[in-house]
């Protein structure tokens, strides 16, 4: 095929994905560009790439949707980086904020505060050009690599993926590389073999990246990369609430 166009979200969660693309060697005729989520979803219902790791939710909104790894972004509990946040306790909050660069995660607070949590609130979406005070709002969602530097602003913080745990018994699933046509056998393979080598050397791929975390415990205990039959168990159920 032409070359193979791949979109990929731009945080710390896909660090082993970009390293086995970029340095496996499996690869060769491609491009590889990083963005948000929801860019990475938007590029693919475009035909602006061909594969992109995409929110599970937004799935449903490509037409001929292809999932064409068994490695996925996702969580066995606590993940970190999805966060709904308030200075308030569940039951006292009116109105959530909901970040922009999300399609799953918005979907899943929605989810939860209706089904778990029972609680009736405003939503309200952020705009993408508006400079954000995160602190000035009453509760918002909040996913990504700003986790790490907001959570410590708030008096309490929920995690989405030990949350929906708590309510399904389930692990969840954020991300999943879909293609919006078929994609030749070979190329396939070579892509998994791409993804495996990045997952089995996270400790490889990050030894030159400075953080404000611990890189290798988040990437090893707080995500989950195996999209197993529990994920695909738990992504169903998902999206039949949706």
């Amino acid at each position: 095929m032409e070359r193979l166009r791949i979109s990929a979200v731009s945080y710390s969660n896909t660090i082993p994905f970009v390293y086995g693309i970029e340095r496996s060697g499996f690869l060769d005729n491609y491009s590889l560009e990083l963005d948000v989520p929801s860019v990475c979803a938007q590029k693919l219902i475009e035909d602006k790439v061909d594969i992109g790791l995409i929110p599970v939710a937004m799935i449903p909104k490509i037409i001929t949707p292809f999932i064409i790894s068994d490695y996925c972004i996702g969580s066995n509990g606590a993940v970190n980086s999805v966060l709904l946040v308030s200075d308030k306790p569940l039951e006292m909050i009116k109105k959530i904020y909901l970040d922009f660069e999300s399609r799953t995660s918005v979907q899943l607070v929605r989810v939860l505060a209706k089904h778990y949590w029972k609680i009736d609130v405003e939503w309200k979406a952020l705009d993408k050009e508006e400079s954000i005070n995160f602190s000035e709002l009453e509760a918002v969602v909040i996913i990504g690599d700003k986790c790490f530097d907001l959570v410590n602003n708030f008096k309490y913080v929920y995690d989405l993926s030990y949350e929906w745990q708590k309510f399904s018994s389930l692990p969840f699933v954020f991300a999943c590389w879909v293609a919006n046509k078929k994609i030749p056998e070979n190329v396939k393979k070579q892509f998994y073999e791409a993804l495996k080598f990045g997952v089995e050397n996270i400790d490889r791929a990050i030894e030159n990246i400075s953080s404000k975390i611990n890189l290798y415990n988040y990437l090893t205990k707080n995500i989950s990369y195996t999209f197993d039959k529990p994920k695909r168990q738990a992504m169903d159920l998902f999206l039949k609430y949706l």
